[in-house]
């Protein structure tokens, strides 16, 4: 006879309550601060190419944050966020996938985006809003996207791609597709409601699917410990009947370990699995954030010293993989490339006004053509208000 009310079926005789913190999960750690190893710790099985390809991708990503930071204050793009802190997160997660994975981000996570082969071209489009860029300029910078490298384009709302990572998740099982999906999102994220119909859905109908939770201490302002008080966020996946597990998301080779390993669980099994990071984010939440209001400058700085790039570097030495001394040499040589880039990418033209009905339905809806024409009367009108480089009227 089946249980309908799918509960453990043990009894007891005297009434007793379950501690709310009776499940506590430890962090997984292979890399010490040092680039040595952890006492029975193993290494990821690597090759040179593969590791080097991560730490490229970690260096690119961080100079790429400092620059269009710098290019935010100064006025050529309107918002960013950077990655500073999490970038072993992100990218030793991503390297762990398939390319034909699906990745679903929130918005921190350029990283995974840059490791699967998007050009710096193509990030500076997207930054511009200009004619070149893939999303024909619609959305603000760093909501990036790309079907080519099956990174699904990122939305402001809050939590909206968990419950649509699942259904996505779900339809590769239905396809016998031998692929899953990993969704991003911020612990701040989780607790919005989509992120619970989102596990509960995933759990209840097997869908091969990482929910990958960069628990980096604060929600914008808000820390954690005012958001919560269960053991972080991989608890949370145990209440939903998924495997989970919590990793230092400032060492890279613990991320890709256990992404690798959840991949190769949740595509054998056809189940979800929740993978907690546990990474400070060294930098504010976003361009028009001041974490000062919030956070002391000693807190900042004896987190710095976690600091996952050089950790990794340090690994790499130690494998002799990488030159000691050639950190000034590649990121001076970024800072110019992608300097270079800005300068080309800042003086494309904006999208033409008509692209902004299209691929929005198969065809132009008459609604949708009729505030077109509203749009481009009004600028006609005021031409001194519209300059050209705001978008071409056909």
């Amino acid at each position: 006879m089946t249980n309908p009310n799918n509960a453990t079926n043990t009894s007891v005789h005297s009434a007793e309550f379950i501690s709310g913190h009776a499940l506590n999960i430890p962090t997984l750690r292979v890399l010490k601060d040092d680039g040595t190893l952890y006492d029975g710790a193993t290494e990821p099985e690597l090759d040179k190419a593969t590791a080097l390809k991560m730490y490229d991708t970690m260096v690119f990503t961080r100079v790429l944050d400092e620059r269009m930071l710098a290019a935010q204050r100064q006025g050529r793009i309107s918002f960013y966020m950077q990655c500073l802190g999490e970038e072993a997160a992100i990218i030793g997660s991503a390297a762990a996938l398939d390319d034909e994975d699906m990745i679903m981000a929130q918005y921190r996570e350029q990283g995974a985006l840059r490791y699967r082969g998007f050009t710096l071209e193509q990030f500076m489009n997207q930054l511009f809003s200009n004619e070149k860029d893939l999303g024909k300029g619609r959305q603000m910078p760093v909501h990036y996207g790309s079907n080519a490298l099956n990174y699904m384009t990122v939305s402001s709302p809050l939590g909206t791609q968990i419950p649509q990572a699942s259904g996505y998740a779900y339809a590769q099982k239905l396809r016998g597709k031998q692929n899953l999906t990993l969704c991003y999102f911020g612990e701040g994220a989780a607790s919005e409601g989509d992120f619970h119909a989102g596990l509960n859905m995933a759990a209840v109908h097997k869908a091969p699917v990482l929910f990958f939770c960069r628990n980096n201490g604060y929600a914008i302002s808000t820390p954690a410990n005012e958001q919560f008080v269960g053991d972080g966020i991989a608890c949370r996946g145990v209440g939903y009947g998924m495997k989970s597990i919590r990793v230092d998301g400032a060492d890279i080779l613990a991320v890709y370990q256990a992404t690798e390993m959840a991949r190769k669980q949740a595509l054998a099994e056809h189940e979800p699995i929740l993978i907690e990071s546990i990474a400070y984010r060294l930098g504010a939440h976003s361009s028009s954030d001041d974490p000062s209001g919030y956070r002391s400058k000693e807190e900042e700085e004896l987190w710095r010293k976690n600091d996952p790039i050089s950790r990794y570097r340090l690994w790499l030495i130690n494998k002799g993989w990488l030159d000691d001394d050639s950190d000034t040499e590649q990121t001076t040589a970024l800072r110019q490339e992608i300097l270079s880039a800005l300068k080309v990418a800042e003086k494309i033209a904006k999208p033409a006004v008509e692209e902004m009905i299209t691929d929005v339905y198969a065809e132009p809806t008459e609604m949708s053509q009729q505030q077109l024409n509203e749009l481009k009367a009004h600028i006609k009108k005021y031409p001194d208000d519209y300059p050209v480089t705001a978008g071409r009227i056909d």
